[in-house]
């Protein structure tokens, strides 16, 4: 059997040499073979069974045997432009329990940051001035603000939960309304969003980028939005109508916004966004050690089921995108 795996980009991602030897060492009888660039898919893919990355659809359409393809990450978006993998038996599956934690704490920091004002703080810093009175009356308390979250998947419930320990009531809405938990209060269907936006200081876009969600939190939506709230996008650009946003942030409406993925990637130099009330990381919330590890650590158990003919763990619905 013969597993094609892409090599990440360095710059980006670590080093994943001990991680191919440790699965040619556990799997020895299975054909592991690294590629670099897409020409080297297009000529290894014919007899291949598993896909290990972002297959391109050229790759997909001369795959003879393929069964499973694994995305490394969450957001399937990609993968959902090959329409010949979507209408095929080919499994899907993905990784997002490794990303949710860290992805959390991320936004949590985010949260923190806006409130009490470190962006200034530290220019003041770097600036060696001292000014206790420039931020006289200016935190927000966290405790008994409101938290909207959209989509309640791993990333979310696990947003929610810091949240909750922040003394924040959280409500949220998904495609598919689950029970409240412990922490949180409500589960609403996508038909009460605009209610979510009309009660949310802080709105989190936890969702995946699907045609569905595809700008839902458009100009209309954003007038929606409480007065002076902040909003927090963890998952995918392209789900809000980042132009809405700018008048919003200048107008003084939207109070602020931490941004970890952007509709275009890297964020144009000359982005408004750069220069409003934003805190901007690039696309990196995930990034720790523990992460990558998990992501290894769930193919390596995925590849084990399905050698054996076990069922998958993270399988997705791919008419869903997610």
């Amino acid at each position: 059997m013969k597993v094609l795996m892409t090599r990440p980009v360095r710059a980006i991602w670590p080093d994943t040499t001990p991680f191919f030897e440790e699965l040619r060492s556990s799997f020895p009888d299975v054909d592991f073979t690294f590629v670099d660039t897409v020409d080297e898919q297009l000529e290894e893919i014919g007899d291949t069974d598993v896909f290990y990355g972002w297959i391109t659809r050229d790759a997909f359409l001369k795959a003879d045997r393929l069964r499973w393809v694994h995305c490394p990450g969450v957001g399937v978006d990609r993968l959902m432009e090959v329409p010949e993998l979507v209408e095929s038996d080919v499994v899907l599956t993905n990784s997002p329990g490794p990303h949710a934690n860290v992805m959390a704490d991320h936004v949590m920091g985010m949260v923190v940051a806006l409130a009490h004002r470190f962006g200034e703080a530290w220019d003041d810093q770097r600036a060696h001035h001292w000014d206790t009175g420039k931020y006289t009356a200016r935190f927000q308390e966290l405790t008994g603000s409101t938290m909207g979250i959209l989509a309640l998947g791993e990333i979310g419930m696990a947003v929610a939960t810091r949240a909750h320990a922040f003394g924040m009531n959280v409500y949220g809405v998904d495609s598919n309304p689950k029970a409240p938990s412990p922490v949180v209060k409500e589960v609403w269907g996508l038909d009460r969003l605009d209610e979510l936006l009309g009660i949310s200081d802080w709105f989190v876009v936890a969702a995946p980028y699907t045609a569905e969600t595809d700008k839902i939190i458009d100009a209309a939506r954003f007038a929606q939005l409480k007065d002076g709230a902040h909003v927090i996008v963890i998952s995918r650009g392209g789900i809000i109508d980042e132009d809405a946003l700018i008048d919003g942030l200048r107008s003084g409406r939207i109070a602020g916004a931490g941004l970890d993925a952007t509709e275009v990637e890297p964020l144009p130099s000359d982005s408004p966004l750069w220069d409003l009330n934003t805190i901007i990381s690039p696309h990196s919330s995930a990034s720790s050690p523990e992460m990558y590890a998990g992501r290894q650590a769930l193919f390596k158990e995925n590849l084990r089921r399905f050698l054996a003919n076990e069922p998958f763990v993270r399988v997705c619905d791919k008419r869903a995108g997610y």
